[in-house]
This record gives C-alpha cells, sequence and structure tokens, in this order.
C-alpha cells in the first residue's frame, strides 16, 4: 500500500485528499482543502471519487489504509496519510473546521 508522512503530504501540491472520517469529525477539523467522503459512506459515492491520484486520511491512519486498501484493488490511485489527521495536528499544522 501507497502512503506518505504528514510533512510529505503538507509538501504535496495538486493532489485531492479524501477525508474518510465522520462527517462531525471532520467539522470538528480537518486539514485544509480536504473533501469529507466517510468511510461508511464511500461505497455509494466511488464515481464521485478523482480519475487520477489521490490521498486519503482519517483520525489515525487506520480507516484510510483500509479504504485505500479496498479502493487500490478496484483499480484507483490512493495513498494512504500515515498518523492521519491527528499526526497532523500533534505536527503543528493548522486546521480548518
Amino acid at each position: 500500500m501507497q502512503s506518505i508522512t504528514v510533512h510529505e503530504l503538507k509538501d504535496r501540491t495538486g493532489t485531492p485528499l479524501l477525508d474518510v472520517r465522520e462527517e462531525w469529525e471532520y467539522a470538528a477539523g480537518h486539514v485544509p482543502g480536504a473533501v469529507n467522503l466517510p468511510m461508511s459512506t464511500i461505497g455509494e459515492h466511488l464515481d464521485e471519487l478523482p480519475d487520477g491520484p489521490f490521498d486519503v486520511i482519517c483520525a489515525l491512519g487506520g480507516r484510510s489504509g483500509r479504504v485505500v486498501a479496498a479502493l487500490t484493488e478496484r483499480g484507483f490511485d490512493a495513498t494512504n496519510v500515515e498518523g492521519g489527521t491527528d499526526a497532523w495536528v500533534a505536527a503543528g499544522y493548522s486546521v480548518e473546521s
């Protein structure tokens, strides 16, 4: 499975970021520019996923890792963000709410 750190994510430009946490988690604070598509509903929205490469984030990296594994099996070019939003915040990076 492809993965990147939050530091690599911060330096990335032009790659869509999908936040698979639940709506209330996303609303409490998310990486700037992240689009919310909860893991619990992603199967219903496969047609809305980017055509090219994209990154996937959750709180700690577990849910996003499972989503990346499932999407990769379906032919998507998805990359997991290690440590998730918690690691992003711990690194001192800002969040939007």
